[in-house]
């Protein structure tokens, strides 16, 4: 599991620093790669090639793919009813169909295996006349998936480099939201009520922020002044048990 994970890790902390530490906007070369990722060029090619035999140079996670289609069952226009909701979608290959949805958010993905992914995973259902209902806005990974480890290490990763822009004396901005709610002193009879609230309020709050983020795209990046900014938040619940006998 661990040596997985290590492979993994090796992964991800290479594909990021090619992809998001490049030079004028070109992808890192193998020799930064190693000064940022701390291994040898020899372990960064070796990597890189794996990647490329595995999943291809180009291609995406099913697991982002399957998310951006749930996001765009609910956010996009062309798949939503006159009250703004996810409609039902047929099959046939017309404008507004499940077909179209998957073409235009899937990519390269095999349309087939993701539609049977998201059945048995219980994101979508079959109706009775052979259309597709959505059932779930987000993708919740499984526990052994190894994009939760993607997953993971993206969110260190976003956290960290908000703590480092929010303590680096030099910065010439504002500093960027970060918070905390805690309590050290908690009823551990209390733990699963907070799990719901939190994933009640917190999804509630992150559907909102979604929304904002969906209306507020950049229509045309061709024509924009500046190149489009990711931008995002993260929530998550904090559980730590505590060891040993109290006094």
């Amino acid at each position: 599991m661990w040596r997985d994970f290590g492979e993994w890790a090796k992964e991800v902390f290479v594909e990021v620093a090619r992809e998001d530490y490049g030079l004028q906007g070109r992808p890192t070369n193998n020799a930064r790669v190693a000064v940022l990722a701390g291994l040898s060029r020899r372990e960064v090619a070796r990597i890189r090639e794996q990647i490329n035999d595995t999943d291809g140079a180009a291609q995406p996670h099913s697991g982002n793919r399957i998310s951006e289609i749930l996001t765009g069952w609910h956010t996009d226009e062309d798949f939503l009813d006159a009250d703004g909701q996810p409609r039902v979608l047929t099959e046939d290959g017309n404008e507004g169909s499940l077909t179209a949805l998957l073409k235009r958010y899937a990519g390269d993905l095999p349309h087939i295996s993701l539609r049977k992914e998201m059945l048995q995973r219980g994101l979508i259902e079959s109706v009775a006349d052979g259309s597709y209902r959505v059932l779930y806005r987000e993708f919740i990974y499984p526990q052994l998936d190894p994009e939760i480890f993607l997953r993971m290490s993206s969110a260190l990763h976003d956290h960290g480099a908000t703590l480092e822009h929010n303590l680096d004396p030099e910065r010439s901005n504002a500093p960027r939201f970060e918070g905390i709610a805690q309590n050290t002193n908690v009823s551990p009879q209390a733990a699963a009520a907070f799990a719901k609230l939190i994933e009640s309020r917190g999804m509630e709050f992150l559907r909102e922020a979604d929304q904002w983020l969906t209306e507020h795209e950049a229509k045309d990046s061709t024509k924009a002044q500046r190149r489009p900014a990711r931008l995002g938040i993260g929530v998550y619940l904090i559980h730590d048990e505590q060891k040993g006998e109290q006094g």
